[in-house]
């Protein structure tokens, strides 16, 4: 179903998730402006400026849920929560989910990256990338990720584990995308296309490797540097990477 806008109202918060004591609501939950069931685009934005989905259920009879989907913030309340209510319980909902976000901590061992690989090639490739393995590497300090698609292996540098978990996910991604085409074309930048941070997760490593190579050594390189010219194991025929 389509997003459609919701109309803003005043703020309240529903019953069913205790609130802070001072922002209770003092009358019954569903007595203002109704909403519209299905997915709506909340007029609060996500700390990125990213967009909230609200979405309305008759099914959903108390308590409201937030989730992440497809990369999305999804806010799913009772139908008989009124856009009035909505206006509290949106940017609340959001801001724990937020958080919980923030606390996850980024794969550490190598059997934790490849299931995070699988997740992700289920989410946006439907499962047509299956890596062998994928690991942490400290040797590459010229690019941020490397496949080998004969291989089925990708490799992950160690300088991305500081990096917030949704670069993280976009470097993945691009190396996932790379055993399905093992080049830059039109066809591996259409797998990636679903992928909600794509540009800022690329402009973000943009803007490290701009610091980086002030004073990390080979950390400048260009974007498509071609196979072959690595120092580390991602050589050999087929090998890709995604650089800095």
């Amino acid at each position: 179903m389509a997003a459609t806008p919701s109309t803003p109202a005043s703020s309240t918060p529903a019953s069913s998730t205790p609130a802070p004591r001072a922002s209770r609501r003092r009358g019954p939950i569903g007595t203002g402006t109704k909403g519209p069931l299905g997915d709506s685009v909340s007029q609060h934005r996500t700390s990125s400026g990213d967009p909230i989905v609200v979405r309305r259920t008759a099914r959903r009879k108390t308590g409201l849920a937030a989730f992440w989907e497809n990369g999305q913030a999804v806010i799913a309340v009772p139908a008989r929560l009124s856009l009035e209510d909505e206006q509290y319980w949106v940017p609340y909902m959001v801001a724990k989910l937020e958080r919980s976000h923030a606390q996850r901590p980024v794969p550490a061992s190598d059997h934790a990256l490849l299931q995070r690989s699988f997740d992700l090639s289920e989410t946006y490739l439907g499962s047509r990338a299956r890596p062998e393995s994928v690991r942490w590497v400290k040797n590459q300090n010229g690019r941020w990720g490397s496949a080998t698609p004969a291989r089925r292996t990708i490799r992950i540098s160690h300088h991305v584990q500081g990096m917030p978990e949704w670069v993280l996910d976009y470097v993945l991604l691009h190396e996932l995308a790379h055993l399905i085409h093992p080049n830059h074309s039109r066809a591996f930048w259409a797998e990636l296309a679903s992928y909600p941070k794509l540009e800022t997760a690329k402009a973000f490593l943009q803007g490290a490797s701009f610091a980086a190579s002030r004073n990390i050594a080979g950390m400048a390189q260009g974007m498509d540097e071609e196979p072959g010219d690595e120092n580390d194991d991602a050589t050999g025929e087929g090998a890709t990477e995604i650089h800095n």
